[in-house]
């Protein structure tokens, strides 16, 4: 057994994983540490402005979509429904789809009810009666052709079979001796000029051909290898000088600029969005201060007692006369309307008489004097 403690230590780390780790910077050199500081100031101050500018555009296009934009298109939208849209559905759903109805019942009572008809009372019957004389016309024709055609038919198959044979014996004689005319005076000789004149003539013919072909490319070879080296020396070698000692530095120097110009680029770009809401925040508390905290101050100072004091001295006492005039005027019409009645009854009263006395009508609910109660019966069962 151990009896003696392990020295405490810090806890061990596991091991970090390789796809976790940063990714190694390439080392740089003096001159990209020459060219960024100064590409990164100038960067800068081509930036900011520009970037000053889109946030002035952002914050005024988002004031303007809020303020103005939105509510014209919710107008626009709502006139647009109310000038187009409800009147269309209107049209579809008073106009179209009653005369559409209308004209389906049309149809339906002109046009298919005759067709109907007339399928059934008249075209049913006459395919029936066709049907019938198609199916007699059959029968006709099938007699016709077990009793006539067919014997008929077997008869001149019979001749032609016979006149079929004459005619093979007469062709096959015709053939035998077509063909030992065409031997001997077509085929024979054709084969002796091939075998004794053309073959010696086509071998003479392809040994000068393969002579010029070799020849051809002897000179054609000459040619190319003299092609190859004038080309190499004149243009090749000073390309590939160009190329290796010129343009590839050249390039690798305008890669880095370029990659320093797009990093300075978006460096800038990030510092002039920090200065841009710092300015604006300065401008939004100076514009606070300068004019919102005065108006403000005026209105709760000044406006909102004088407000009040206009309201109490002038407004309110000037609506209590507005509504007692009002009262007036309304007690003064009643009034007049209540004259104009009286006189219309007394002008109808000296034209046409006193009226009847209208009759008294039992009402099933006693009158306010003899109300139900508790003690007393007032239905018309249990009434004294």
């Amino acid at each position: 057994m151990d009896l003696h403690k392990p020295p405490a230590g810090p806890p061990a780390q596991p091991p970090v994983p390789a796809s976790a780790q940063p990714p190694a910077r390439t080392p740089e050199g003096c001159l990209v540490v020459a060219i960024r500081l100064p590409v990164r100031i100038v960067v800068l101050v081509l930036v900011l402005p520009v970037r000053m500018a889109w946030d002035a555009l952002v914050v005024a296009g988002r004031f303007l979509g809020d303020a103005v934009l939105g509510p014209l298109g919710r107008a626009l939208s709502w006139l647009a429904k109310a000038l187009l849209l409800w009147p269309l559905i209107g049209l579809w759903r008073y106009v179209v789809v009653p005369v559409g109805k209308a004209l389906g019942w049309l149809g339906h009572v002109l046009l298919v009810v005759p067709v109907v008809w007339s399928y059934r009372q008249v075209l049913t019957p006459l395919g029936y009666g066709l049907a019938w004389l198609a199916r007699g016309a059959w029968a006709g024709l099938a007699w016709v052709y077990a009793c006539v055609l067919t014997p008929a038919g077997h008869a001149v198959r019979w001749l032609l079979k016979g006149i079929g044979t004459v005619l093979a014996v007469v062709g096959a004689g015709a053939y035998t001796a077509v063909a030992w005319l065409v031997r001997f005076l077509i085929v024979v000789p054709a084969r002796w000029i091939h075998a004794a004149v053309l073959v010696p003539t086509g071998r003479a013919v392809a040994w000068c051909a393969r002579g010029v072909w070799r020849l051809l490319a002897l000179l054609v070879t000459g040619i190319g290898v003299v092609l190859y080296w004038t080309v190499r020396i004149l243009v090749v070698l000073p390309a590939l000088a160009l190329w290796r000692w010129v343009l590839a530095p050249v390039g690798r120097f305008l890669a880095v600029l370029a990659r320093e110009v797009g990093e300075a680029l978006g460096h800038a770009w990030r510092i002039a969005g920090r200065i841009s809401s710092a300015v604006g925040r300065l401008l939004g508390t100076l514009f606070r201060w300068i004019f919102v905290e005065p108006v403000r101050w005026v209105y709760r100072t000044v406006l909102t007692p004088v407000g009040h004091a206009v309201r109490d001295a002038v407004l309110r006492p000037a609506a209590r006369a507005a509504r007692s005039v009002g009262r007036a005027a309304r007690q003064a019409l009643a009034a007049a309307r209540e004259t104009a009645r009286q006189t219309r009854a007394d002008l109808r009263r000296m034209l046409f008489g006193e009226s009847l006395p209208r009759e008294a009508v039992g009402r099933r609910e006693p009158s306010a004097g003899e109300t139900r109660t508790l003690g007393r019966s007032t239905t018309a069962l249990t009434k004294d």
